[in-house]
């Protein structure tokens, strides 16, 4: 079982992140301070960090200065601090990507998912799931609380492609890019058409926590409502 540490001083947050990260498989240890996150980084191998910034004793910046010294293990920055110097210093320092409070824990973890297949890190790479969802592309099969929904190829890729990034927004041509290919010169308008025959496949099955939301004016997103703070 890999190991992840979430070090945060916010016991509301650290719950809801061992929480999640239990559900994924993770074997989690808790650092309330960034001391302890050293001690703990010392005596354990990590396969993922959680680093607050604003912790006791010892900054997640120090923090994370620390542990790029010697280690390359992937590390997040959770924060309250959202301004761009901040965002910025923590990338610059080593941080692997920042995630600003109040956040949605399933996007931390769909990011935690992104950074260990892009690292080779992970054995079930192909399958994503998010609450009573699952999308298992090596088997292009999906489920809602374990019942099968029939969608097609297309339809398929597009879910998984906004499920990957939770809340984040894809433009129509983001979705012809990722879905179609770049060389696709088809009408913007068939991404309209597909999420359409997706949502009428979706709509009111499994939990209301999840959705494929339209951003007027923007594009699509995977929505996604258990909010943490």
């Amino acid at each position: 079982m890999e190991k992840i540490l979430i070090a945060d001083d916010n016991q509301n947050i650290t719950n809801i992140l061992k929480d999640y990260a239990q559900r994924e498989g993770f074997d989690v240890y808790v650092a309330e301070d960034g001391e302890r996150a050293l001690q703990l980084v010392a005596q354990h191998r990590f396969a993922m960090i959680l680093l607050d910034v604003m912790m006791p004793v010892m900054d997640g910046f120090d923090v994370c200065k620390s542990i790029r010294s010697h280690s390359n293990v992937p590390i997040i920055m959770i924060t309250a601090r959202g301004d761009d110097y901040d965002r910025i210093m923590g990338l610059d320092i080593g941080a692997d990507d920042y995630i600003v409070k109040p956040f949605v824990p399933a996007e931390v973890m769909a990011r935690i998912r992104a950074i260990l297949r892009r690292i080779g890190h992970t054995q079930n790479a192909n399958i994503l799931e998010i609450d009573s969802l699952m999308v298992n592309l090596d088997e292009y099969e999906v489920r809602i609380d374990n019942e099968p929904i029939l969608l097609t190829k297309k339809e398929i890729e597009i879910l998984w492609t906004l499920m990957e990034f939770p809340n984040r927004v894809f433009t129509r041509d983001n979705l012809l890019d990722k879905v179609w290919g770049t060389d696709y010169y088809g009408d913007s308008r068939t991404v309209d058409s597909h999420i359409k025959r997706l949502r009428s496949k979706l709509d009111g099955k499994g939990s209301m926590g999840w959705a494929v939301a339209t951003v007027w004016g923007l594009g699509y997103k995977f929505e996604v409502n258990h909010n943490a703070s």
